[in-house]
């Protein structure tokens, strides 16, 4: 026998009985099946909401065909004569979500480079929260403000637009300083999680600080910059209040922003507050266009895990 050998069995001689078995910790036991227990609750959550819409969608579809609701151009399902075609109901959506999207890219991606590379700590410490306050304001506000300022006051007042009492102008553009929080507080994460060596060393190849931000900081974000934008998509695509206060209520394919339009989630909020019968056709519709949009939410984020995937960094 070696003498190291006989070194390390008396080493293990002399540690106390026990030392080297794990010690049962019923704290982190608990914890971890706690946790392990919220991950599956979620997945389960998702099942039943699948479930719930599924199972009146097929109803639905066994009445109408699949082809006529998704290329329909017709949206009457309270008529004699009653249509189902969905292209309306998307038409607006997309067009709300445009918008949307055209307002908070700019001023979200703004915001947080300003936020990240350029404030000052205290200024930082001051417009983080204020930004971030817009989050926690109920839609229901921010639908009445559409309506009532920027449709009234601003389009048809200030600007003179001709448009009505409705557009999809109006809900899109409030929408889309909504999710300006979002947008900015996950893009300054993203940014400020670069780290200080690639703007040292962009510093030191004689870079300012402006090229130092769009060349090298911006792109090493990127991942994060993307996942920003899609989750700030996702939550346009959702959003119900503003569209159903300030967009308008006829489902009518939109071909402008000055037009008044019904979005997929402005029609489940109208029609479930109407007198549709519990299993009637008319009530499985609002399950056939929430499956519709569930089906596109998880297409918008099945999109972003990709893209997320291609463009980040690891350091």
């Amino acid at each position: 026998m070696t003498t190291l050998e006989t070194e390390g069995r008396a080493t293990r001689r002399d540690l106390p009985a026990g030392f080297l078995k794990p010690r049962s910790r019923p704290a982190e036991t608990t914890l971890l099946w706690v946790m392990k227990g919220a991950a599956w609750i979620s997945i389960l959550i998702t099942i039943g909401i699948v479930i719930a819409l599924l199972i009146p969608s097929i109803e639905f579809f066994v009445n109408v065909p699949l082809t006529d609701f998704l290329f329909g151009s017709r949206w009457a399902p309270r008529f004699a004569n009653a249509s189902f075609g969905v292209l309306p109901l998307v038409t607006a959506t997309l067009w709300t979500t445009a918008i949307a999207l055209l307002t908070a890219v700019p001023l979200g991606l703004g915001a947080a480079i300003y936020l990240s590379e350029y404030a000052p700590w205290r200024v930082r410490q001051v417009l983080k929260p204020v930004l971030e306050i817009l989050a926690g304001i109920p839609t229901v506000v921010y639908g009445l403000f559409a309506l009532t300022f920027i449709q009234a006051t601003v389009l048809r007042g200030w600007l003179n637009l001709d448009t009505g009492a409705f557009s999809v102008l109006a809900a899109g553009l409030v929408m889309g300083v909504m999710i300006v929080p979002t947008i900015a507080s996950v893009s300054e994460d993203a940014l400020s999680a670069v780290p200080n060596s690639l703007r040292q060393g962009s510093a030191a190849l004689g870079a300012n600080r402006m090229q130092t931000t769009v060349r090298v900081v911006f792109p090493a974000a990127l991942s994060g910059v993307v996942a920003a934008i899609i989750l700030g998509v996702s939550r346009a695509v959702g959003e119900t209040m503003i569209v159903a206060i300030a967009a308008g209520s006829q489902a009518r394919i939109v071909t402008g922003p000055l037009e008044q339009g019904l979005t997929m989630t402005g029609f489940i909020a109208n029609a479930a507050l109407g007198d549709s019968r519990v299993g009637s056709l008319a009530y499985d519709t609002l399950f056939a266009v929430g499956l519709l949009l569930f089906v596109i939410t998880l297409v918008i984020n099945w999109i972003s895990i990709m893209l997320v995937r291609k463009f980040r960094e690891a350091y």
